[in-house]
């Protein structure tokens, strides 16, 4: 019975990684795989031991028709505040730097603590403006940013202007003299300021899409 229990809770963990990682649930065959089951009727077994303890439900007439539910279904998520907008194209005016510490106002996006990796000081911003579509950020979707004011060449940051009062989301390369805001569209130019107009205020560690 011990191992009958640990076998599903086995199952359930491989089913919600699944999901997560590709965005639609296993097959038997997967499952079987994934979790070095014996055979395909073995798993059945175990789905339908899980459907009558009420953490499963199959729709056999949908392929892939699996879905995980109550506490089976649910993942370790963590709140990061969303605080407001940013330029993914030309620079728009936005709040001054320490404004952005201010987060008690602000949407709280519930998101998988996957996304996050244990890192402290996590925000999110929604992005305005393609001039990252070449590194697969759209007009509308969320950036998860890190607050840090140091970058390596090549990070993606956001950055504020101080003589313009303005922040935008590019890439961030050190030249002699300057500093080049690359966007990931060729169709856009860089933007060449001095090093001390340039304040990083963070760091993008990864992207929520929407469709």
């Amino acid at each position: 019975m011990v191992g009958s229990s640990s076998r599903r809770q086995e199952m359930i963990a491989y089913i919600r990684g699944f999901v997560e990682e590709h965005g639609y649930p296993p097959t038997v065959r997967d499952i079987q795989n994934g979790c070095n089951i014996s055979s395909t009727s073995v798993v059945d077994h175990h789905l339908r031991a899980l459907e009558r303890e009420g953490q499963l439900r199959r729709d056999f007439k949908v392929s892939r028709g699996m879905e995980l539910l109550g506490t089976a279904g649910r993942r370790n998520t963590v709140p990061v505040p969303l605080i407001g907008r940013i330029a993914a194209g030309e620079p728009v005016p936005a709040p001054q730097p320490d404004a952005w510490d201010n987060t008690a106002e602000a949407e709280t996006l519930e998101l998988p603590a996957e996304l996050v990796r244990g890192r402290h000081n996590v925000y999110a911003l929604r992005v305005k403006g393609a001039s990252m579509v070449d590194a697969l950020i759209n007009d509308g979707d969320i950036v998860l940013m890190q607050q840090v004011n140091q970058a390596e060449n090549g990070d993606m940051v956001a950055v504020w202007l101080k003589a313009d009062k303005t922040v935008t989301l590019k890439k961030l390369y050190r030249e002699r003299g300057r500093i080049r805001l690359q966007p990931a569209n060729r169709a856009m130019k860089p933007i060449y300021t001095a090093p001390d107009d340039v304040e990083v205020q963070g760091r993008v560690v990864g992207v929520i899409r929407t469709y």
